[in-house]
């Protein structure tokens, strides 16, 4: 048995588990008002703009002093108060462009880094490793917050300039408590 084991080469970006309905959407019916970030700021951005779309009166400033750009787990507890929380998608460092068409048939909300540049295998002497991207996607619609909202900050995903850009992480933006939220 073991000796005619293969890998599976790939996975889907959300499996479905037992509990769930197999394509179950979150968060249909919630509109996303395009906010532009102000500096390095596009994880506070990104926050404040989700919060805001189920109900929250918040600004970027208030997600900088709680959460950490490089530690996501800060992001997801950011979330809790608003009845959020993030989840994290199968994925790797392949292209946007490889994952958009799953995205976009999962029809939810999601949170997109990328690199901006190649990403390299070591930190620079600074301890940064490179300079990394967040986006907002839902259903079909990306939402880039260092972008003017005209020209190219909100367009539809297939359209969006940096596609070729290479995937740091995914997370689907879920319910409180949901089962697989970090």
């Amino acid at each position: 048995m073991i000796a005619k084991w293969m890998p599976n080469q790939s996975a889907p970006l959300w499996s479905p588990t037992r509990n769930e309905e197999p394509n179950e959407v979150y968060f249909e019916d919630i509109t996303l008002n395009h906010v532009r970030q102000v500096g390095p700021s596009c994880v506070a951005t990104s926050l404040s703009m989700v919060a805001n779309a189920v109900g929250g009166t918040t600004t970027p400033k208030d997600f900088k002093h709680i959460t950490n750009s490089q530690a996501p787990y800060t992001w997801s507890e950011a979330l809790k108060p608003f009845g959020l929380q993030l989840a994290y998608c199968n994925n790797d460092v392949r292209r946007l462009s490889y994952f958009i068409d799953e995205l976009i048939e999962l029809n939810d909300l999601f949170f997109l880094c990328f690199y901006s540049v190649d990403p390299p295998s070591d930190p620079e002497d600074s301890g940064k490793l490179c300079t990394a991207h967040i986006i907002t996607m839902h259903q079909d619609t990306i939402y880039d917050t260092a972008q003017h909202p005209l020209f190219g900050g909100v367009c539809h995903a297939k359209h969006y300039s940096r596609l070729d850009r290479q995937t740091k992480r995914i997370f689907r933006v879920v319910p409180l408590n949901h089962q697989r939220c970090i």
